[in-house]
């Protein structure tokens, strides 16, 4: 790095060049470390988790069946029930999370998230039309949720978008959208048999009860998608909260990016509720959590994965040890969330934009 590099980077920040030197990354010390932090707290949640439930274990025990020891049923209680429940967890809520912060920064609106604006009731009604009407499982469930998802997406932005991608009129079109999402989701339910429509509407709450290890791919898959062109394409999201004029103006076209970056944000959040269902409200309050720890405007889509990893996972605990029967994970995430999404409304009316 030159004299002239080392001038011109804000303080605490650092450079990361590939061995080529053709990429080069910035980071910022404070989000790294805070991003080693929520994700050691993620973890350990996910760990402690091992050993709770109906058939209590202590962490030697764990770390015993980890280590291929142990009886049968503590190998089915840890390996073949706990810990895809817990990967999953973790899987699910970073891709929500990162599905959150790019639409957000995006838009440059706190109140867009993958539920709020349709993307996640998309990917339900796939989903379920192709459960309930049409008895597929597995990756024809995921080539569902994928379907609804980019229909409902692409409903969106094209009616959204008018000069640019207005970020209150995407939330506008986005709550239209999701309303008759919904009534498409009820007529589903309302033509399953009732074992069908009680399991639906499990998932439809968000759970991670009873995942296994395909639910484990499902959420990797979110991950290894989305990640490596986020790597590529996240130094362009400070340029697009400026507008496209004048991002354009800046640096060339970027509308490509900003479409590419869509289509990756609902890519995140469709594989992720493939995985465990429609999971409330962590694409809304991850980022806005990470933005006011960091103190800036934009937070940062590392450390917006983690939290939303630890709200997941530690909601999900919550849910299995702090009630007198276990709710789903969906549950608790929409009681932490919603008065999130009342204060952000209530700032959002008191300043006269988006926040």
């Amino acid at each position: 790095m030159t004299t002239t590099e080392r001038r011109v980077l804000p303080a605490g920040t650092l450079l990361v060049r590939s061995p080529s030197r053709r990429i080069v990354i910035r980071v910022q010390c404070r989000s790294l470390l805070l991003t080693a932090l929520i994700t050691a707290a993620a973890l350990g949640v996910a760990a402690y988790s091992l050993t709770v439930g109906h058939f209590p274990l202590d962490v030697a025990d764990v770390l015993r069946v980890l280590a291929g020891g142990g009886t049968l049923i503590e190998y089915d209680v840890v390996v073949a029930d706990r810990l895809p429940r817990a990967l999953t967890g973790l899987g699910v809520g970073a891709a929500f999370a990162l599905s959150g912060a790019i639409l957000q920064r995006i838009a440059t609106n706190p109140l867009v998230s993958p539920e709020i604006i349709g993307i996640n009731a998309g990917a339900s009604l796939g989903a379920l039309v192709v459960s309930v009407m049409l008895g597929g499982a597995g990756v024809a469930l995921v080539g569902g949720a994928l379907a609804g998802a980019f229909v409902a997406m692409a409903m969106i932005v094209v009616a959204a978008t008018k000069d640019g991608l207005d970020g209150y009129r995407l939330v506008l079109v986005g709550i239209g959208v999701t309303a008759m999402l919904t009534s498409a989701i009820s007529y589903v339910l309302t033509t399953a048999s009732v074992y069908q429509a009680h399991t639906a509407a499990m998932w439809l709450t968000g759970s991670l009860a009873n995942r296994d290890w395909n639910h484990v791919w499902f959420a990797a898959a979110a991950l290894v998608v989305v990640v490596p062109p986020l790597l590529v394409l996240a130094r362009s999201l400070p340029l697009l909260e400026l507008g496209d004029e004048l991002a354009n103006s800046l640096a060339g076209q970027r509308g490509p990016h900003r479409t590419t970056l869509v289509v990756l944000a609902a890519m995140a959040a469709t594989l992720a509720t493939a995985a465990a269902g429609p999971v409330a409200f962590v694409a809304l309050v991850a980022p806005q959590i990470v933005r006011r720890l960091l103190a800036e405007r934009g937070a940062g889509l590392a450390p917006a994965a983690a939290t939303g990893a630890l709200l997941v996972v530690a909601a999900d605990l919550a849910a299995r040890s702090l009630f007198p029967a276990e709710l789903p994970v969906g549950v608790v995430t929409a009681l932490l969330g919603a008065p999130v999404l009342v204060y952000l409304l209530a700032r959002a009316t008191r300043i006269g934009h988006a926040g």
